[in-house]
């Protein structure tokens, strides 16, 4: 089991923002995460967690620092893991020629094209790796563990909650990339990283996923938000696909539209505390 090392440490709502950095055996590389604990850990509890999958271009600080969500975990005795959006210095030129494929940008799967595949298994490493390291090192309850996540990352929540089954308790995202073998942003990713063959591509399609369950995986409801002032709602993001698979199989989905609000962390800012409650009702700290 590898050793964590603590990077920085900030005070924050009466518990701690901490950011940490590890030797990943997933990646193969040093990897950093963000983890909130809230003062009920600090006092000897070992508190459920909400993992958040940040979206493209961002880091492990992106979330913590952006979306105010502190003050909400601290109220309710939810720790909060920001892991890193993909591996990092990995010595492939490649890895930096597009804001929106390689760095930053790993869409939180296991990669089986080369050279993305020597690094990019983030879905081994936010499943099996991190879970294992909380456990084992830090005030966490892994038997209660969460996941949301925004844009590419609330493809990565809703995508790796499906795919473990039971792994996750609760679930929802922020404008999240529903069916990406449908549009621009998954084809480029799952091309470079999964291969040409698009039936593969369906196995991290949420809404492929989704209809594919024969019954309801998240009977206490999946929570989603979208801005509808979101300039890539056209033509990335597609809700109304997991909307229709939801449908399908009579999944519970509170799919909420809001107008006037865009893609970014304010849009974030206004509604994470309706997700940190919802996780926290289905997590059962409340």
């Amino acid at each position: 089991m590898g050793t964590l090392q603590l990077l920085t440490e900030h005070t924050c709502f009466g518990g701690v923002q901490r950011f940490y950095r590890h030797a990943s055996g997933a990646i193969g590389l040093p990897m950093q995460f963000g983890l909130y604990l809230p003062p009920q850990a600090l006092q000897g509890q070992k508190v459920p967690v909400v993992i958040y999958l940040a979206g493209l271009t961002c880091s492990e600080e992106t979330f913590a620092i952006k979306a105010g969500a502190q003050q909400h975990a601290a109220r309710l005795g939810l720790a909060l893991l920001t892991p890193d959006t993909s591996p990092r210095d990995t010595d492939l030129d490649e890895a930096n020629e597009a804001w929106d494929f390689g760095e930053a940008a790993s869409f939180y799967l296991d990669a089986t094209e080369r050279p993305w595949s020597a690094a990019w298994q983030m879905e081994t490493y936010i499943t099996q790796e991190l879970p294992t390291l909380m456990s084992h090192h830090l005030p966490i309850d892994t038997d209660r563990m969460g996941i949301f996540g925004h844009s590419m990352g609330g493809h990565g929540a809703l995508t790796l909650a499906l795919r473990n089954p039971g792994l996750f308790k609760s679930l929802s995202a922020l404008a999240p990339i529903c069916a990406p073998t449908q549009c621009p942003w998954g084809e480029k990713a799952f091309s470079g990283y999964l291969g040409p063959d698009r039936t593969s591509w369906l196995a991290h399609d949420a809404s492929a996923l989704m209809a594919e369950y024969p019954m309801p995986p998240y009977p206490d409801g999946i929570l989603i938000d979208q801005g509808l002032a979101d300039k890539f709602l056209p033509t990335q993001l597609h809700p109304e696909k997991f909307e229709e698979a939801c449908a399908k199989i009579a999944q519970p989905l509170e799919l909420r539209r809001h107008d006037g609000y865009d893609h970014g962390y304010y849009f974030i800012q206004s509604f994470v505390a309706d997700h940190l409650a919802h996780h926290a009702r289905a997590l059962k700290l409340d």
